[in-house]
């Protein structure tokens, strides 16, 4: 074996990279000499400080099936010896109504349920099986992220966005049987509260019944991500670690 500051960089694939708790997985794996690729429907974020970001960074829209089956070749082109040695599904979309309202499942036109599905709960199993080759080759794991609303109902998150993520908390267990196997270990976070700028009007009544009283800080999931795609998680698959300081106990 070549000395390791010899050997290339672990490479680390993020959907939903342009803000909040994408933003800083991206820095927190960075930080620990991974090359990071990014996926987002937004183009690259000018403010966001890792090394190689635009020349690492894909904008596809996960919705459109056809872009993203593109987007997982052009990934695979861009992997140094085909080896890809971890998967983060962290992109989620959750339409709301007028004036950012929480739709139920009355209220979501079969559009919306159709579009959340795609993103939240497709998309991943779609990257997953196309990265499959990659994720063997360098043994690597597979993290999805879902949300303290799949679990029970939620006051803010609608019911497309819920239900989608109560999905992939149950495709990351169908995944972890299937790709163990494989040497590839998939699990998930559900996060609570967590402070970014996708949090509604009214959360502050939520955080009162916190045992913890405050809000995640994006930090604090990024690092439980890189715990799950690192060799200090190595014998931990088909799991949901809950990330929501104590609310739901």
């Amino acid at each position: 074996m070549p000395p390791k500051s010899e050997q290339h960089r672990r490479t680390l694939l993020l959907t939903g990279a342009s803000r909040g708790i994408g933003h800083a997985t991206v820095i927190r794996f960075s930080s620990a000499g991974w090359r990071v690729i990014t996926c987002s429907r937004h183009p690259f974020p000018e403010q966001c400080p890792w090394d190689a970001g635009p020349e690492d960074h894909i904008q596809v829209d996960l919705a459109d099936v056809k872009a993203t089956e593109g987007a997982i070749q052009e990934i695979k082109s861009r992997l140094e010896d085909g080896e890809l040695h971890a998967l983060v599904n962290n992109a989620g979309i959750s339409p709301k109504g007028e004036g950012g309202a929480r739709l139920g499942a009355i209220e979501t036109s079969i559009q919306d349920w159709q579009r959340v599905f795609q993103v939240n709960f497709f998309g991943p199993i779609m990257l997953a099986r196309g990265l499959v080759d990659p994720l063997k080759k360098a043994q690597g794991a597979v993290v999805n992220v879902t949300s303290i609303a799949g679990s029970r109902v939620h006051p803010f998150a609608g019911a497309a966005y819920a239900t989608s993520k109560a999905a992939l908390a149950g495709l990351t267990r169908e995944m972890a049987s299937d790709f163990g196997p494989l040497g590839i270990r998939v699990n998930a976070i559900a996060p609570g509260e967590i402070d970014t700028a996708l949090l509604s009007p009214g959360t502050d009544k939520i955080v009162k019944q916190i045992p913890m009283r405050r809000l995640g800080q994006p930090d604090e999931v990024a690092k439980i991500i890189y715990v799950l795609c690192t060799e200090t998680s190595s014998y931990l698959n088909g799991a949901e670690i809950l990330i929501n300081g104590g609310q739901h106990v």
